[in-house]
């Protein structure tokens, strides 16, 4: 098992990318801490808990840092260190520069950029004394070419790629890693919401010819969260099927 016996805190983790990452987690040998602003969080756990795994559900909002530091410490109180952090939340409000409202651009910054930095902030004073820590944060492969109508999210994505290479030269010292995965179109619920018309156009885009699926991405965070990776800090994983440019 490629993570026996580490704690992993897994943001978003009740759909999607968060929820394969969790399950990918629990099967390696993890311990989960499984956060998200859905009440589906629960049923997650349970079925971990029936499959013989450990794991405990917080509703929390990562844009509340109080929430937060409590949810951390009661984290921490329940297993006793918190090895490592995945920062995979986020929401898109897409629409166009000058369409786009406050509210859309504030929401997304919100959870997507500074929910990031509360979850790492609040958990980094425990790897920091454990003298060791996986850091692994969702950017996007849009932070790297942008893309149409996403403004706000594309901005919040670029950001992620920054601010892991700043935590990469900070926390090193202290046997922490800091890295963040690029994904292209995977299929989940939020990219299900998208027009069919976009969805199709994507297609010739991607050198594969199809779409990702959320155990591709949550491969790449099981390799970035073990000891395989121990040399590998302040990188950007692209998985999307080529598509980046």
């Amino acid at each position: 098992m490629r993570l026996k016996e580490k704690i992993a805190l897994i943001t978003g983790g009740a759909n999607g990318i968060g929820l394969a990452t969790a399950e990918r987690f629990a099967r390696e040998g993890a311990k989960i801490i499984l956060w998200d602003v859905s009440d589906q969080g629960n049923d997650v756990v349970n079925r971990l808990i029936k499959e013989g795994h450990e794991a405990i559900f917080k509703k929390i909002s990562v844009t509340n840092m109080e929430e937060v530091e409590k949810a951390v410490a009661e984290a921490r109180e329940h297993f006793g260190r918190i090895d490592i952090l995945i920062n995979n939340a986020g929401i898109t409000r897409d629409r166009t520069l000058l369409k786009m409202s406050k509210q859309e651009w504030d929401d997304v910054i919100a959870v997507n950029l500074t929910g990031v930095f509360n979850c790492t902030q609040a958990v980094a004073p425990i790897m920091k004394a454990q003298n060791y820590g996986r850091i692994v944060s969702a950017s996007s492969n849009v932070a790297i070419r942008g893309n149409y109508g996403q403004t706000n999210y594309v901005a919040t994505k670029s950001a992620i790629i920054g601010m892991t290479k700043v935590w990469a030269m900070e926390l090193g010292r202290f046997g922490i890693t800091a890295n963040c995965i690029a994904p292209g179109f995977i299929q989940t619920a939020m990219t299900a919401a998208m027009p069919e018309e976009v969805r199709n156009q994507s297609i010739p885009q991607i050198p594969l010819g199809k779409w990702g699926v959320p155990d591709d991405i949550a491969n790449g965070y099981l390799y970035l969260a073990s000891d395989e990776a121990s040399f590998v800090s302040g990188i950007c994983l692209t998985i999307d099927g080529g598509a980046a440019r």
